[in-house]
């Protein structure tokens, strides 16, 4: 019986580089894969993030967001509700319908001015149910949004449709034009509802995610408000635009077309590059390594002593300077705006989003000014209220019980 040869260093060696490779290799496909789980799983959201918008003011949809609630209540009373989903469906429709329609217009950034007019003009009644400055001015020329009204409102007005519905809370409340009738009207003179009548035609306006979305359709008179806007004539032609029905031409070239043609095929090969230099010289990761500090020192102890200092000299607009920060940078994200988003752009889409004046919104964000303790109070209220109406409409499924 003999016994085994020794294992010699050479033998050692030649086993060692390779289980090394092999671990630097596997980590890298480790890498790779992850990196494609995260992207897909980004990918996936944000395509689930495109379907609920999609579903907002969507006459076929049953979700929270949708009308389909209000589409079958009309459709019940006898009354023909066209889906058109195209520029070109709703004219169709209109054409048709020699007995008289009702055009639904959501807001429409996609076509051009002339576009809309063009789309309206053959529609004996037009109801704006997410009416924008743009449509404002074109269809009832004068009128402005003028802010919000979230409690139930009486209609004060001789409109037979209104009168019949009873009390709503509107929403979105605008300043009347000339020519415009407001119906619902606040305290400062504001109506929940515009009514127009130019040239034979109606135009209606009124905030239809505080009245006609699926959530809210039951609550108080706004049924009976959708029913009688909508259904004055025998047939409606319920506007769903696409992002692709647009008039609207695109003059400005794309990065490619502006550039040289050697560029593409040069970033393509630098990036090869780039990939083979991090494969070739990459290292496998190894632990991380914690730093001994002499001090720590937490993030409250921190935040507290600027909280003393500025109670100390009473200078109450530095501290509602760390407040509008904090909120600003926190509705930012609520809002989907980037972390470079400057406080102006945050303080616009936020008054977009609560279709409310941008004047008050940019006051309580950044131009008014507190001098003392009581007005720094009321500065960090009405800050906590704009952030929680913000948070209420983006996310309005967390206030649902």
């Amino acid at each position: 019986m003999t016994a085994a040869p020794p294992r010699t260093d050479a033998d050692a060696s030649g086993r060692a580089p390779g289980r090394s490779r092999r671990r630097r290799i596997g980590g890298w496909i480790i890498l790779v894969v992850a990196l494609l789980a995260v992207g897909s799983v980004g990918a996936l959201l944000s395509g689930l993030g495109e379907w609920a918008e999609r579903d907002a003011f969507d006459p076929e949809s049953a979700g929270p967001t949708g009308t389909r609630a209000l589409v079958e209540v009309l459709r019940d009373q006898g009354i023909e509700v066209e889906v058109a989903r195209s520029r070109a469906a709703a004219e169709r429709a209109l054409d048709g319908a020699p007995e008289g329609a009702t055009l639904v217009l959501p807001d429409t950034p996609a076509l051009s001015d002339e576009g809309l007019a063009e789309l309206a003009a053959p529609a004996d009644d037009v109801v704006l149910v997410d009416p924008r400055s743009r449509a404002l001015r074109l269809f009832l020329p004068g009128s402005t949004v003028g802010g919000r009204a979230d409690t139930l409102l009486d209609p004060q007005c001789d409109l037979p449709d209104a009168e019949r519905s009873g009390a709503i809370a509107p929403g979105a409340v605008f300043d009347a034009g000339d020519a415009a009738v407001g119906c619902y009207l606040t305290g400062d003179g504001a109506a929940g509802l515009l009514v127009s009548e130019r040239d034979g035609q109606r135009v209606a306006a009124i905030d239809g995610r505080a009245v006609l979305l699926n959530e809210v359709l039951a609550d108080d008179g706004n049924a009976a408000l959708g029913v009688n806007l909508l259904g004055r004539h025998p047939v409606v032609v319920w506007y769903d635009p696409v992002l692709g029905d647009t008039d609207l031409e695109n003059t400005d070239p794309s990065l490619g077309e502006s550039t040289p043609p050697w560029v593409s095929p040069a970033i393509a090969l630098l990036i090869l590059a780039a990939v083979a230099a991090a494969v070739w010289r990459g290292r496998r990761f190894g632990p991380l390594v914690r730093e001994r500090l002499p001090v720590t020192v937490r993030a409250a102890e921190t935040a507290e002593g600027r909280a003393r200092l500025y109670a100390q000299t009473r200078d109450a607009g530095h501290a509602a300077d760390d407040l509008r920060i904090a909120a600003l940078r926190r509705m930012a994200r609520l809002l989907g705006l980037g972390p470079n988003a400057a406080a102006d752009e945050i303080a616009d889409a936020a008054a977009d989003r609560l279709s409310a004046d941008r004047r008050v919104v940019r006051g309580i964000l950044l131009d008014d000014v507190p001098t003392d303790d009581a007005q720094l109070t009321v500065v960090a209220s009405r800050l906590r209220e704009l952030e929680g109406a913000v948070r209420d409409a983006v996310r309005p499924e967390r206030n649902r019980p």
